[in-house]
């Protein structure tokens, strides 16, 4: 069996500033967490085992146990970070800056009389986010969700993590149910996941099947499998090499490997082994 990996996988720069502000903070058990840091179990496990508090991401209150508190890289709204400096607690912050940049065009259009059309998974910690500082929206998860609307004025914007064709859908099917309406596209898929879904896409012309390295509750881990099985590809998410199986690859020649932004190079490095493992060495790349 030849192992294929892909050209541009795993962490991406936002995730991998938000583990260095973490692991440099001096006295973990005076911070909780502010849900996931990222959606990684192994990075779960790190939180812990440093001393860190955490708390659930959606329907929480302001009932924090220690008086500092760590935003995720999947940000939280204006609003929320307001209540929590308000409410005197120490905050520190590793909203990635592309999710910032997609708060911002929310509210730049938001600000200007556009209803919002945000694209993106609901009940994601990133989404709730985007939204907590909305009046006029609607929250799209599926292509039927979309309507025509009663607003002269719309902008659509997305989860960062969203697949750009996608995306494209989504925009197509609102031109369509809102003739002669302002409607604006507002792309803001970050370029680790457009970088990583066409490497993909190279990726999957090459290989019978697929392994994503990635944590369950990671969208842009979801997205990148989604990619193999639209193409009838047989594909298998993995949290750690632990995951492997043997007899999933019977009859399999070339398998091809990708993750998730929010998985760690040593997490990756250590599937690639147990992939090689399971391999022909001299076949092996």
């Amino acid at each position: 069996m030849l192992v294929v990996q892909a050209k541009h996988k795993g962490m991406c720069f936002g995730v991998r500033d938000a583990l260095d502000m973490m692991r440099g903070l001096e006295n973990p058990d005076r911070v909780t967490v502010h849900g996931e840091l990222v959606h990684n179990p192994v990075v779960q496990t790190e939180l812990m085992r440093r001393g860190f508090h955490q708390q659930k991401e959606v329907g929480r209150t302001l009932n924090i146990p220690t008086p500092e508190v760590l935003i995720t890289a999947h940000g939280v709204s204006d609003t929320r970070k307001r209540e929590l400096l308000e409410s005197g607690y120490t905050v520190h912050d590793t909203t990635c800056p592309l999710v910032r940049r997609a708060h911002k065009a929310c509210l730049h259009y938001h600000n200007r009389g556009y209803y919002i059309v945000l694209v993106g998974r609901k009940g994601h910690v990133e989404v709730e986010g985007l939204a907590g500082d909305l009046r006029n929206y609607e929250i799209v998860s599926r292509l039927d969700e979309l309507q025509p609307y009663p607003h002269q004025k719309i902008a659509m914007v997305n989860q960062t993590t969203t697949r750009p064709d996608e995306l494209q859908k989504f925009h197509h099917r609102l031109l369509k149910l809102n003739p002669g309406k302002d409607v604006q596209l507002v792309d803001t898929t970050c370029k680790p996941t457009k970088d990583r879904q066409e490497a993909l896409d190279d990726l999957l012309a090459r290989v019978q099947a697929l392994v994503v390295v990635g944590g369950p509750n990671s969208n842009n881990t979801h997205q990148l499998g989604l990619r193999a099985a639209e193409r009838d590809l047989p594909w298998w998410r993995v949290t750690t090499a632990g995951d492997l199986r043997p007899e999933w690859f019977d009859g399999v020649r070339i398998v091809g490997l990708t993750a998730g932004t929010s998985t760690t190079d040593e997490t990756l490095a250590d599937v690639a082994r147990a992939l090689r493992r399971l391999a022909t060495p001299r076949m092996t790349a």
